[in-house]
């Protein structure tokens, strides 16, 4: 049992919105449930209810999981890439590149997330972030960064004179993966046209690049983020060359508070390189 006095805020928010996710209305009942006895119950009953010698049986056809409804054709991955990359060239705006995504159904992802992440924000600054795929807070909000990550953001790009209102910010993979497992290689590869349309129809000045699978995917890298971090590298999308930044991202830091001093040196670097400092 998770003991609500020792979560400070973000941790405490976390876990409420874990709980609304998975239907708890009461954290408490007026007596506890044995829910051992409760099966055991049920699995009796079940049993009484079958003919005589007769199991209940176990050889029925499993219904379809949600992330793969029952009907749904299966792309091959190569097709897949094919289909996004097509997609994704033929859009000639960021509103037309997101309903095209919005649209595309060559990744099973997309059958399991309850939002599609795309760049949201302002084009003010010239500055675009990208991290790697939905938190939990971003599928419920359909926004990058949200909850407490967003707010860290917030104040990080706060500190070198930008306001979130007036980057843009948007994830490397636009849909929430099940149960947060990384995404496999088949899948980035298929989202990838989306997010280099995006960045490219956008036109920023600078990109700021967060975490481990952003960094080592635009970067072509096979090192972690701690060896790739405060690395800059020019980048070309379409006839764009962008010069980007890698760096920690929000939800790195919340766990690793100690690391903050090496995102603020890739931040003060970043602002060096916009003339926002």
């Amino acid at each position: 049992m998770i003991e609500a006095a020792k979560l400070d805020a973000p941790e405490l928010a976390a876990l409420l919105h874990f709980y609304a996710d998975a239907g708890v209305e009461w954290l408490v009942e007026d007596e506890a449930v044995d829910s051992f006895a409760a099966f055991a119950a049920a699995r009796a009953a079940q049993q009484q209810a079958a003919p005589a010698g007769q199991t209940p049986s176990r050889t029925e056809k499993p219904a379809a999981s949600p992330a793969t409804p029952a009907g749904t054709p299966v792309v091959p991955n190569e097709e897949a890439v094919a289909q996004a990359r097509e997609a994704a060239a033929q859009a000639r705006s960021l509103d037309e590149l997101k309903e095209r995504l919005v649209a595309f159904n060559g990744c099973n992802l997309r059958l399991s997330a309850l939002s599609t992440i795309f760049a949201s924000g302002g084009t003010e600054s010239g500055v675009m972030i990208v991290g790697p795929l939905p938190e939990q807070d971003d599928e419920r909000e359909g926004t990058a960064f949200s909850g407490p990550s967003g707010f860290l953001l917030e104040r990080m790009i706060g500190a070198i004179g930008l306001k979130r209102e007036s980057v843009l910010t948007t994830t490397l993979v636009p849909w929430r993966t099940p149960g947060n497992r990384a995404p496999l290689p088949h899948e980035i590869e298929i989202c990838r046209p989306f997010i280099e349309r995006q960045v490219e129809l956008a036109g920023p000045r600078a990109l700021l690049l967060l975490g481990n699978l952003t960094v080592r995917t635009f970067f072509g890298a096979t090192g972690n983020i701690h060896q790739l971090r405060g690395q800059w590298r020019d980048l070309t999308f379409g006839s764009h060359v962008v010069p980007a930044l890698a760096s920690l991202h929000p939800s790195e830091l919340i766990k690793a508070p100690r690391a903050k001093p090496q995102a603020w040196a890739d931040l003060l670097s970043f602002a060096r390189r916009i003339g926002t400092l």
